[in-house]
């Protein structure tokens, strides 16, 4: 329970399916009910599966281009404290690639649950580098699956926070939501911290 507690809330604070409320109300305005639980649904199975591929096919990835797992840590921390520092300044927007482009497109084609909710926006460098972390960490396969869980977890929650999005956003207001991700922020620059000091110091040790 410990480790399914872990994972889903490392998971969770970097993706933070909260910062996603604003623009999936924004893309969705002219849907229906039934339409926007609809992406609500695929957008979370999208980000599963994006997530249960990059924890198990991403440590052979970086074999291939013979990336090291410390190397890929502080790499990953790097982009973990941006973003939490772009949720600290109200510009997480901006960081997760959704411009006014990708918006316009977006709507155009009507197919909003992949691109660009599911990627960049939820299933984002930050998180599929924690992952492939989780994967080297955790080599016992009861660890593994409980990370699977905690990854489903994450997907439940994703679902829920976006078929309530148009709620959440009446009820929290801009200004509720945009505190409630700077606290996410900070959690999310504490966790990159983490990752970087762990890195540095076993790159330290091995020299």
């Amino acid at each position: 329970m410990e480790l399914f507690i872990y994972v889903f809330a490392a998971l969770f604070s970097v993706i933070n399916p909260l910062g996603a409320v604003p623009i999936f109300v924004g893309l969705t305005q002219d849907y229906t009910k039934s339409e926007r639980s609809r992406v609500s649904l695929w957008t979370a199975i999208d980000v599963f599966l994006i997530l249960i591929i990059s924890f198990f096919i991403g440590e052979y990835v970086l074999q291939f281009f013979g990336i090291s797992i410390d190397a890929l840590r502080i790499a990953g921390g790097l982009i973990i404290v941006s973003s939490g520092f772009s949720l600290l300044t109200g510009k997480f927007n901006k960081t997760r690639g959704v411009n006014k482009k990708v918006e316009n497109d977006a709507h155009t084609r009507n197919q909003i649950a992949l691109t660009p909710l599911a990627i960049p926006m939820l299933a984002g460098p930050g998180s599929i580098s924690l992952l492939i972390a989780f994967y080297q960490d955790y080599t016992e396969i009861s660890q593994k699956v409980t990370a699977v869980f905690a990854i489903l977890g994450v997907a439940l929650v994703i679902f829920l926070v976006l078929k309530s999005a148009h709620y959440l956003s009446r009820i929290l207001g801009a200004s509720g939501i945009v505190a409630i991700s700077r606290i996410i922020g900070f959690i999310v620059i504490a966790i990159g911290v983490q990752y970087i000091s762990s890195s540095v110091v076993n790159i330290f040790k091995t020299i």
